[in-house]
């Protein structure tokens, strides 16, 4: 690594940290904020992927700041198990993606605290929960409109991000046989006819393409590339080596394209791909006001997301690649909204031109960053190197 290019990124994990402790203890009965400013709220999943990064920042105050807030969802888990979309709010409910999010931070937290144990009796209900969320009462998991981190965009039935990551967690928390039921139906390929026979079994696999689509449900699909939830995929092993390494291929093949297009101004690839345009049959008038092309959910340069993409190329064996998006992530993360900060930390970009579009000290965008970074200097992917070996 060149001496001066790392210390740009040390610079930046500085940076990070400051975020992070700012955002440690907030409005809401002292819990983390989600944004230095603009979302005092302590949401779930922003801060269950964010416990993903404090877990490498050797930062004792925010670990305990992330035990403490699983401590707090753990009360607040609803009665069958569903952990809430607010910490602190009991009855704030109705999310996919943060009962699995909570169950693969305490994955990650059990090794982390070397506490075999911790938050057992919220676990197990978490994952009884988990079982009920099969229309199929096997092992996939389906969800509703809109209730994953896409708030704005829909995913129906089986959708790949909420799937990737019960995979995780179900590693993470020893549950392999599960876990191998997952991979297994994971791996067939979406259904295209218009009629299932009864030997046929729907999966997230899209034929002739490296990656899983964005999600499945009997004759339904969208095939269009989600890069949070592949990236999981990846990290987790869901995804094989070969085809991790062809994905990654892929990804960098179609944002060259769309770079050529004028559709990408930055070279980190966008959240999602190719962007829904109106009178595209997935189109919805909605996304008119909040998810137009490029932005948001809809192609947006996730910096939370992009950190994880990073630690995928690692765990891709394309350690020169990550290497070179840190470089241009460190470049991207200094833009904000607020022109005073060194270090914006913001929480997406627009795709056509790079500029910022969201809150500045993002807590998942700064914890994220510390997980990319730790993941190109040890080179390998700190929690997620024993979900890969099975």
């Amino acid at each position: 690594m060149e001496e001066r290019n790392w210390q740009e990124i040390e610079k930046a994990k500085t940076a990070a940290l400051e975020v992070l402790i700012h955002n440690a203890h907030g409005s809401f009965y002292g819990l983390p904020r989600t944004a230095g400013w603009g979302y005092p709220e302590p949401y779930t999943r922003d801060l269950m992927l964010a416990a993903i990064g404090i877990a490498v920042s050797g930062n004792e105050e925010l670990i305990k700041v992330i035990r403490k807030t699983m401590m707090v969802l753990a009360k607040n888990q609803s009665i069958r198990g569903h952990i809430p979309s607010l910490v602190h709010d009991a009855e704030n409910r109705g999310a996919s993606d943060t009962t699995p999010l909570f169950l693969l931070a305490v994955g990650i937290y059990r090794r982390l605290l070397n506490e075999d144990y911790f938050l057992e009796e919220a676990v197990q209900k978490a994952l009884t929960w988990m079982e009920y969320q099969s229309p199929s009462d096997d092992v996939l998991v389906a969800q509703e409109p809109t209730s994953d981190w896409r708030d704005e965009q829909w995913v129906l039935g089986y959708g790949l991000f909420v799937n990737a990551t019960v995979y995780a967690y179900l590693r993470m928390l020893g549950q392999h046989r599960r876990a191998d039921m997952l991979r297994n139906e994971m791996r067939h390929f979406t259904i295209t006819a218009k009629v299932i026979h009864r030997h046929v079994h729907e999966g997230l696999m899209v034929k002739n393409k490296p990656y899983f689509a964005l999600w499945s449900y009997k004759v339904y699909s969208s095939e269009r590339f989600d890069l949070l939830g592949n990236s999981i995929a990846i990290l987790s092993g869901l995804a094989p080596l070969t085809r991790a390494q062809k994905m990654v291929s892929w990804i960098e093949e179609e944002c060259k394209e769309m770079k050529r297009n004028g559709e990408l101004a930055v070279d980190l690839a966008p959240n999602f791909f190719p962007f829904i345009y109106p009178g595209h049959p997935d189109w919805i008038d909605r996304y008119a006001d909040f998810n137009m092309p490029g932005n948001y959910h809809n192609g947006g340069i996730w910096p939370f997301i992009s950190a994880l993409h990073i630690a995928a190329l690692v765990a891709a064996g394309r350690h020169k690649l990550a290497i070179e998006k840190l470089y241009v992530l460190t470049d991207l993360i200094k833009i904000s909204v607020n022109k005073e900060l060194q270090y914006g930390f913001n929480e997406w970009y627009k795709a056509q031109d790079g500029q910022p579009m969201g809150q500045d000290w993002q807590t998942w965008s700064a914890a994220l960053y510390l997980y990319a970074a730790a993941a190109v200097e040890g080179t390998h992917t700190p929690f997620f190197e024993e979900c890969r070996t099975y």
